[in-house]
């Protein structure tokens, strides 16, 4: 299986939203659902970075249980419609439904809730339609498979292009604060500034 990381933002207002909720077991999906209810969360969106597998995998059952129709940019659409397909290359069985989306997001469109924004980057090389959640007053962005600690996303996939990828990292993601945190679709958190110094990628 893919370990993938799954994000609930929410505020002070108790609205939320999910990103890229890859929850493939039912035990996944009921511990998603025990710490929105717990927290006594309102989620007001569905976000997905972009729309490989791994990181699709609860994403009907996500929507159909808080209503909410699955965000994300329409150039990875091709990717859910092979997804069963996939999971069996890989080995494991479709679970559920084929999510549909049912709200594109484009680069620079901005997400509300409560009294938060993110705003939308498209940064794509490791699939066409990969996108960044980028949080201002908090210094925080959310990069999904563009972007992690020590690496950069695969581009080896189908619309996947190497070079668009680092270019798209540096003229969007490196012009920001080296202070902005990084939180990718795998693994642990880093920084734009650590990213900047030491990603292996960008070493001259």
């Amino acid at each position: 299986m893919f370990p993938v990381n799954c994000y609930v933002l929410w505020d002070e207002t108790r609205e939320a939203v999910i990103i890229d909720p890859g929850c493939y077991t039912e035990k996944e999906r009921e511990m998603l659902k025990t710490f929105i209810s717990s927290g006594e969360l309102t989620v007001k969106h569905l976000l997905n970075t972009h729309l490989h597998l791994d990181h699709i995998f609860g994403d009907a059952w996500a929507s159909e249980e808080y209503g909410l129709p699955i965000e994300a940019h329409q150039a990875d659409e091709f990717w859910i419609e092979s997804a069963p397909g996939q999971s069996r290359m890989f080995g494991f069985r479709w679970n559920g439904p084929i999510p549909k989306i049912g709200h594109y997001l484009y680069d620079t469109d901005v997400i509300s809730f409560g009294n938060t924004q993110l705003s939308v980057i498209h940064v794509p090389g490791h699939s066409p339609g990969s996108l960044v959640y980028y949080c201002a007053e908090s210094h925080c962005l959310f990069t999904g498979d563009v972007l992690f600690q020590g690496s950069i996303g695969r581009a080896d996939l189908t619309g996947g292009n190497f070079e668009e990828l680092k270019e798209g990292i540096c003229s969007r993601l490196f012009r920001l604060s080296n202070d902005t945190v990084v939180y990718p679709g795998h693994g642990a958190p880093t920084s734009i500034g650590i990213e900047k110094a030491e990603n292996p990628f960008f070493r001259n």
